[in-house]
C-alpha cells in the first residue's frame, strides 16, 4: 500500500501560527496552492482520498480535485487550553509547562493530548486503511500530522518530532502497512 500525505496550504503566516488553528486558507495559501495544483493532480488517481476535518485541509483537497472524506483521526494534536494561542503566548503565560511539554512526550500540561498519544492515533489510522497491498491512499492534513506519521513509520524516538519540519503543500509518501511502514522519497 502507498499512502501519500499532503500538507494543507497555509492558513496563517508563520508568525501567527496557532495551536489548533482551524482557519480557512489565507490569500498566500490560495496562491501557493494554485501554483502547486499541476504537480499534485496525479494524486487524484488514488482509490481512497481523505483530509483532516479542518477548513484548510478540506479546501486544499477540494482545490486539487480529491473530493476528500474528512477523518477525525487526522486532526491536529489536541492542545487543550492552549488551542488558539501562539507558542509565544503560551511560553509567556506558562514557561514551565512548555518546558515539560517539549521534554516529555508523555506529558500534556495543556490538558489535551500527549505527543505519544498523538503519534499513536495517527499510526493507528495508517494501520487500519482498508485497501489492498497495491492500493493507493492520499490524505491532506496538517504538517503536525505528517510529522507524527513519519515518526510512527520510522519508529523514531518521540523527541525527533521537534526536529522534523513539514512545510505547507509538502508531499510525503509511506509504503507498507500495519506497523511496517517505510518513508518513500522521490
Amino acid at each position: 500500500m502507498l499512502v501519500t500525505l499532503i500538507a494543507a496550504a497555509r492558513s496563517s503566516s508563520l508568525l501567527d501560527a496557532r495551536f489548533g488553528d482551524d482557519r480557512p486558507l489565507d490569500t498566500a495559501g490560495w496562491r501557493a496552492l494554485e501554483r502547486a495544483i499541476p504537480a499534485l493532480l496525479p494524486l487524484t488517481a488514488a482509490e481512497l482520498r481523505y483530509c483532516s476535518p479542518t477548513p484548510g485541509s478540506r479546501q486544499t483537497g477540494e482545490a486539487i480535485g480529491l473530493a476528500p472524506l474528512a477523518q477525525p483521526a487526522l486532526r491536529d494534536c489536541d492542545m487543550g487550553r492552549w488551542n488558539g494561542l501562539t507558542l509565544q503566548e503560551v511560553t509567556a503565560r506558562e514557561p514551565a509547562a512548555v518546558d515539560v511539554w517539549l521534554a516529555d512526550p508523555r506529558s500534556a500540561p495543556h490538558g489535551g493530548e500527549a505527543l505519544l498519544s498523538f503519534v499513536s492515533r495517527v499510526g493507528g489510522w495508517l494501520d487500519t486503511r482498508p485497501i489492498d497491498d497495491d492500493g493507493r491512499v492520499v490524505a491532506v492534513t496538517e504538517p503536525s500530522v505528517i510529522r507524527a506519521a513519519m515518526l510512527y513509520a520510522l519508529k523514531a524516538p518521540p523527541l525527533s518530532y521537534w526536529r522534523t519540519e513539514v512545510h505547507p503543500l509538502s508531499v510525503v509518501s509511506l509504503s507498507g502497512g500495519r506497523g511496517h511502514w517505510s518513508l518513500r522519497l522521490g
